[in-house]
């Protein structure tokens, strides 16, 4: 317990929770037949449109890359004497089996609700050298996940021996990249060398989840402030890109008209200057907390959120029809109530079933608990 970093076990908590609650929202504009976010989307009334804006966008875009720069703050530069293959080694022992094991189980549990058809899970196992299952796609985090893994041993040599202006410089460079999304989406889709034969552009090896590693190191190294300062600071920084998050959706979404869901989630992507602002803000503010040992409660749930998030899906499409009874426009509850409350059913059954599994011999290779 003395070596746990408090504020962290509080991220990891709330960043889990903050997972399923962008899911719960996914139930109010999805307009697919699974009732999630897929390639088109509807908004049916403004009520869903608001709180969709508010809940998934305000309240919850950061949760992804708070995990991003929760693993870096960790984990770099590496232990003195931890070697590249030993880093791989142990971090693979820790998120591999549990990934194998769900993509498994999103592959053939659904057959016994009738989820799926055995054809479609036989395409899904076949599949999965190349990616996750279709009931699963949540599960694309994992990739850039192992990726971040990959390359801290590459980068923890240089933050070992930058100062604060050499990373300064890199994270102005992620900064610029961060823009890149919005110039796709209403300037050109090829820009700084991009082109069919040439995906890689100026900002390509600056860019991405790279960046939350770096700024994760950098505020644990050189920022030095007081907590009235990152607070301040950070209530300032989340508010303001937390905003314009939920703003951005509420901009593009028209209730009753089928929109393309990259269009309406123009500003959603978790390497977008409001998303970076919001995370950096929302990391400095936790940062404030100073408590010696978390409550019990906060630690059980940080060491089982892997397992967490690894199962929640099956749990959250099953409360999302219990509260929405087949109508977005017109759920059991007002939808002010109904996304939250499937959030916090789904993470209460999440998190009893996570422990459970964690008291059986080998739960470990499970949920990575």
């Amino acid at each position: 317990m003395q070596n746990r970093v408090v504020f962290v076990d509080y991220i990891r908590v709330a960043a889990c929770f903050l997972v399923m609650l962008v899911h719960a929202s996914e139930n109010f504009y999805g307009a697919d037949a699974s009732g999630l976010a897929g390639n088109v989307s509807m908004l049916a009334n403004d009520a869903n449109r608001f709180w969709v804006a508010f809940y998934d966008g305000f309240v919850a875009r950061t949760c992804v890359p708070l995990f991003m720069v929760v693993s870096a703050f960790l984990l770099v530069p590496l232990k003195p004497g931890t070697g590249m293959v030993d880093f791989y080694v142990k971090r693979a022992r820790r998120i591999l089996p549990p990934m194998i094991c769900f993509m498994l189980l999103y592959c053939f549990l659904p057959l016994l609700w009738g989820g799926m058809t055995p054809e479609q899970s036989l395409t899904d196992l076949k599949h999965l050298p190349l990616n996750f299952p279709s009931m699963a796609g949540h599960l694309w985090f994992m990739y850039p996940l192992i990726s971040l893994y990959l390359i801290m041993p590459v980068v923890s040599p240089w933050l070992e021996k930058a100062t604060a202006r050499e990373e300064r410089i890199f994270l102005w460079c992620f900064v610029l990249s961060t823009f890149i999304p919005w110039i796709h989406t209403f300037l050109s889709g090829e820009i700084w060398g991009e082109c069919f034969w040439n995906r890689f552009s100026m900002l390509w090896y600056c860019s991405g989840y790279l960046g939350y590693l770096v700024l994760a190191h950098y505020i644990r190294v050189h920022i030095d402030w007081s907590v009235k300062k990152r607070m301040t600071v950070g209530l300032v920084a989340f508010l303001t890109g937390a905003a314009f998050t939920g703003w951005s959706f509420w901009w593009k979404g028209v209730p009753g008209e089928l929109i393309s869901t990259p269009l309406l989630e123009w500003s959603w992507e978790f390497c977008t200057p409001n998303v970076l602002a919001a995370t950096f803000g929302a990391f400095l503010m936790f940062s404030c907390i100073r408590q010696e040992r978390p409550p019990k409660i906060v630690t059980g749930i940080s060491r089982l959120s892997f397992g967490m998030y690894l199962m929640h899906m099956f749990y959250l499409c099953a409360f999302a029809g219990v509260f929405i009874q087949g109508s977005s426009a017109s759920p059991a509850v007002p939808v002010a109530i109904a996304i939250p409350a499937i959030a916090v059913c789904t993470f209460i059954c999440s998190a009893v079933t996570s422990k459970l599994i964690s008291l059986i011999p080998g739960g470990k290779w499970i949920i990575g608990a």
